[in-house]
Order: C-alpha cells, then structure tokens, then sequence
C-alpha cells in the first residue's frame, strides 16, 4: 500500500506517523517455543501433530517398497503403516498470550538418527510416544534426551482408544524416573494431544524454576 511522503503530512503529525508501525510491530510479534515429539516406527507421531496442529501439518511421508528390507524396521506394524517419515514433520499450535508451540517430529527409523541434533537444538523438551506392544522402540528416543538433559513426557499412546498396560507398570519396564511424567495420550485427538504438550510446558517451567534439576 502506497504512504503519504512525510515531506507532504503535517509537520506535527510526522513522529507519530514514523512511530506507529515500529509498535505494532512489537505488539504482534509472537513468543515461539519449540517441542519435539519422538519415539518409534509407527507411533503416531506424525498424527499427534496433525491432531493439535492449527496450520496445515508438513510431513515427509515416503512409501516404504522393497528396497526398505533388511534396512527399515516395521515393527510388524506394515499391515497399518506403508509409509516412514524420512526427514520431519512440523505443525504450529497458537496459544493465549500470542505464543506459538512449534512442534518438530522425529524420524522412526534408526538411519535417520543423525537428524536428531537439528531438530532438537533449541527445544524446550520433548515428547516421547510409546506403543506398549512394541516397547523396544522407544528406547533410543528415551535414551537421546535422558543423556542430553532434555526434559521430556512419556505418552502412552491408546492405539482404538484402549490402554492394555498400567502406567506404573510401562514406567517400571521402561526404568524411568518417577520425576519423568508419563500419561495416556490418543494421537488422533486433539484434546489428548493438547493435554500432552501441556504437562511437557509445566514440566519445562519447573526446570527452568530450578536451574535445570528435576522436579
């Protein structure tokens, strides 16, 4: 949009003229946060950040064919999951306050961990999905941000909206620390996911409370 020059506008009227869209500016620029979320193959991490997500979710599905045999694990999940994320997927939540969550996924497949380093420079903490009929798969997400100092929550995802296992038994078989939350979450809906990203936030603002340790 053509503006008035300042040489044409009333002598007084020019300071404010200069000064109005430096403040707008300032008043709608948003506070950005970064979350990743991780875990296995076939977790639902890519359907965890499209349930939340208020802008169309990036993803970078790519089928999987035999030339992934001996090279990507399924999980034995092939029956329900034909594809593999290979780089990351990204979805933006906006919240009260004009404050953004920007949400990064991981990869599943191990050949894709040196990924990793990117994607969670920067991040407040993490999210860690797990399947409890495929628990070996969320070892190396647990075992990434424990050795970094990442806080992150374990959400159980309730695969048909069922939970088959008690979470003191899950946190007992996966050894995490009872300071670690860890709660039932749904990938598909956008409520579970919300309360997810939630309990990770507080968890973050406790550890920055007290310079890091765990609370």
């Amino acid at each position: 949009m053509n503006q008035p020059s300042l040489a044409s506008a009333p002598r007084q009227q020019a300071p404010a003229a200069a000064a109005a869209p430096a403040a707008d500016a300032v008043s709608t620029a948003p506070t950005v946060t970064k979350i990743v979320v991780a875990g296995g193959f076939a977790v639902g991490k890519t359907t965890f950040i499209g349930s939340i997500s208020d802008v169309e979710p990036l993803n970078t599905e790519a089928a999987m064919t035999e030339h992934s045999v001996g090279v990507d694990d399924a999980g034995g999940v092939t029956d329900r999951k034909t594809t593999t994320t290979v780089a990351m997927d990204f979805g933006r939540v906006s919240l009260p306050g004009n404050l953004w969550l920007y949400l990064f996924g991981t990869p599943g497949q191990d050949r894709f961990l040196f990924m990793w380093d990117d994607l969670v420079r920067g991040a407040i903490g993490a999210v860690v999905l797990v399947d409890t009929d495929r628990l070996e798969q969320c070892f190396p997400a647990i075992d990434y941000f424990e050795q970094r100092g990442v806080p992150f929550v374990v959400g159980v995802n309730c695969f048909d909206g069922v939970a088959k296992h008690r979470l003191e038994d899950v946190r007992e078989a996966l050894q995490i620390p009872a300071h670690v939350p860890m709660l039932y979450t749904d990938a598909r809906s956008r409520a579970a996911t919300k309360q997810t990203l939630i309990s990770l936030v507080q968890l973050a603002m406790r550890q920055l409370r007290t310079g890091g340790a765990p609370g």
